[in-house]
């Protein structure tokens, strides 16, 4: 045996003879601890220092059988935790500094752990500390472990209503569990059927820090975002699939540059007033459904180019959608949840004016002082024989011809650029992202007189085998650019396409995420590692389908499903209760049945009594078999003698251990009976 493999042994010898309150307090300090955990992401580091030192001083006094320590040595560690809550928070109110208090006092509650009392309170500290974990991540992850939590905390709770003897953890888990399981259908039919309200303390971490579109645009906002492998939003298509390179998901429209930053032009107009997106829809529309994760902008990166008509607008029950006349659908308020929206696009499109129109001439505006070099060098191309008289789409050309063959690198990394930016990039540097190119195309066709203006929103998608879905990710955020042709309107071009086609045709990632998990990942063969993400994404994307995006509109489905023509609240509150009483009624009819019913031992017991009493020997209910073996021998004499002994080994067989099956002892038992008689 190896000295590892010795020492192990010798451990779990030492925990199997410990003392039941010994053993018992570790256990409920791992579940604490368990529970505590996934809080120690985003506390403060004072906080999960101090929680596992008083963890670990709590075990170490169980260990030694040492005495706790007094209130006042407790109380002083207590304020000195509301001192640092205090000066890390600047409040003891609120999501962070509840939730560092709720952990502190835990683990301090666990120095007072003298009786059951102690640990009732404690156990229900770590139900109330679950639920905190949600106010962060709702993932499937968490819901994992919060799952393991919960079984302990209730385990623990089963060992403190065991106070005699001492109760295996197995079978206190055991008893645990199946109370758990009997509980499953009650809260099945409570998470069905209660009403669906928004969230009341904000949104969870994992489900508000990560947009990838905005407002604006400066330079090198979007190369951040193309390190970010986390879902925008996941899409499946109802029949035909485009190809990545046709998956334009619109975002923010900005038309207007201060020199510096892109922004959306303001409109003057009321919203009643203000004009509608001029589209004309060719061919057949792509039927599709996509499920958005959470984030703090009102707005909806569908795809080109989704009509507002009433057979293709995108309808969310409670929500309102409007399409802007720049082609931009937003929403009446920041995404606080996941969002599942169901709509049609057409890909063959045309969109925007005919001819020219009040505000058009304000996208060809260019700030006063920048990038000089760059209007030099679109006037001298403008001033070129073969593009005097040319129209927008061969200026444009022009444009995608010189990016092409003038020695530009796409690169995430082009290094910080001065004041006149785009001057750098189009004439010195030539390195850039997706955002450099669209900027500085914009800026050139403007310079040259044509109305032109950057679209951001992502470009491509990954598809998920699994499951049919495909999946957008931040990485495909996006930026291109739009010039207006008369007669025509509006024109997408993406001059990303001219020195990166990669990109934009098979939605390829620039590099693989950092961190240490990604390289981790590099050892492993790079097909499967994509088959575990993949599958995992899978399984995370049910998991967001069925639980989390479980909507009042489903409710009122499954109520039409159960006969209601018009559902409502009251339909909806009607059921609720009605289950709930059923399910009380029923819990109440098997608790009269369970105190009526007869364990199989005393039904045994009976029909021995009885027996016995036929014979002429008088014994009691309480009496044990050893007890009424004396009666017989004392009543009945030497022919009693088979019909004692019968009693003397069923009295081994309760309470020894012996083996001796009760069906086959009832017969020799009727059969010594009439030997008797």
């Amino acid at each position: 045996m190896t000295a590892a493999a010795s020492s192990a042994l010798n451990l779990r010898q030492r925990l199997t003879h410990l003392p039941r309150d010994t053993r018992d307090t570790l256990f409920h300090l791992t579940v604490i601890g368990w529970t505590i955990a996934p809080h120690l992401l985003h506390l403060p580091l004072w906080c999960g220092a101090m929680a596992l030192v008083l963890l670990a001083w709590r075990a170490r006094l169980a260990l030694t059988a040492a005495a706790l320590p007094g209130r006042w040595l407790v109380t002083a560690l207590l304020v000195l935790a509301a001192a640092l809550t205090l000066w890390s928070e600047r409040t003891l109110l609120g999501k962070e500094a509840g939730i560092t208090m709720l952990v502190v006092l835990m683990s301090l509650k666990t120095l007072e752990l003298r009786a059951r009392r102690d640990a009732l309170v404690v156990l229900f500290l770590g139900f109330f500390l679950v639920l905190t974990h949600f106010l962060y991540s709702q993932s499937l992850g968490t819901g994992l472990w919060l799952l393991v939590a919960v079984w302990g905390l209730l385990t623990a709770l089963v060992l403190a209503h065991m106070p005699v003897g001492r109760p295996p953890l197995m079978r206190a888990g055991w008893v645990a569990a199946r109370a758990a399981v009997l509980g499953l259908p009650l809260m099945a039919v409570l998470f069905v059927l209660f009403p669906r309200i928004g969230p009341l303390w904000g949104l969870p971490q994992d489900a508000a820090g990560r947009t990838g579109l905005s407002g604006s645009l400066r330079m090198g906002g979007v190369a951040t975002l193309a390190e970010d492998d986390s879902i925008a939003f996941r899409v499946r298509f109802t029949g035909a699939t485009p190809a990545p390179a046709q998956m334009y998901w619109r975002g923010p429209v900005l038309s207007s540059f201060d020199g510096r930053e892109w922004t959306r032009l303001a409109s003057t107009f009321p919203v009643a007033l203000r004009p509608r997106l001029e589209l004309e829809l060719r061919g057949a529309p792509l039927r599709y459904e996509m499920t958005l994760e959470p984030s703090r902008l009102p707005l909806l990166p569908l795809l080109e180019m989704t009509p507002d008509d009433d057979a293709s607008a995108p309808r969310v029950e409670g929500w309102l959608l409007t399409l802007r006349p720049d082609g931009q659908w937003q929403v009446d308020r920041p995404l606080s949840e996941r969002l599942r929206v169901q709509a049609a696009a057409w890909l063959d499109h045309r969109h925007g004016p005919r001819e020219p129109v009040l505000g058009l001439r304000d996208l060809v505006a260019l700030p006063a002082g920048y990038n000089p070099r760059l209007l030099q060098w679109a006037a001298e191309l403008r001033a070129q024989p073969a593009y005097a008289q040319a129209d927008a789409p061969a200026l444009a050309q022009a444009l995608l011809h010189h990016i092409g063959r003038g020695g530009y690198t796409y690169t995430l990394e082009p290094g910080e650029y001065g004041r006149d930016a785009i001057d750098e990039f189009w004439l010195d540097r030539k390195l850039g992202f997706c955002e450099h190119y669209a900027t500085a195309f914009v800026v050139a066709m403007r310079a040259m007189d044509v109305p032109a203006r950057v679209v951001t929103g992502y470009q491509g998608a990954d598809p998920e085998p699994q499951d049919g879905w495909w999946i957008v990710r931040q990485r495909h955020a996006h930026a291109w650019a739009e010039y207006w042709v008369a007669g025509t309107g509006w024109v997408r071009i993406d001059p990303t396409s001219a020195v990166a086609p990669d990109r934009v045709q098979r939605s390829l990632s620039l590099r693989p995420p950092p961190g240490l998990v990604a390289g981790a990942f590099d050892t492993i063969d790079p097909a499967l590692a994509l088959r575990l993400r993949n599958a995992w994404e899978s399984v995370n994307n049910r998991w967001n389908q069925w639980v989390l995006n479980y909507s009042r509109g489903q409710q009122f489905d499954l109520l039409r499903e159960l006969g209601f023509e018009a559902p409502s609240w009251q339909d909806l509150a009607t059921v609720l209760i009605g289950v709930l009483c059923s399910a009380a009624l029923a819990g109440a009819g098997w608790a009269w049945w369970d105190r009526r019913r007869q364990d199989p031992w005393q039904r045994l017991q009976r029909r021995v009594q009885q027996r016995l009493a036929a014979l002429g020997v008088t014994v009691l209910p309480h009496h044990a078999p050893r007890t009424r073996a004396q009666r017989v021998r004392t009543t009945l004499g030497a022919r009693g003698e088979a019909l004692a002994g019968s009693l003397e080994a069923l009295d081994r067989a309760r309470y020894a251990g012996g083996p001796v099956s009760l069906h086959s002892w009832w017969r020799q038992f009727r059969a010594a009976a009439r030997g008797a008689g």
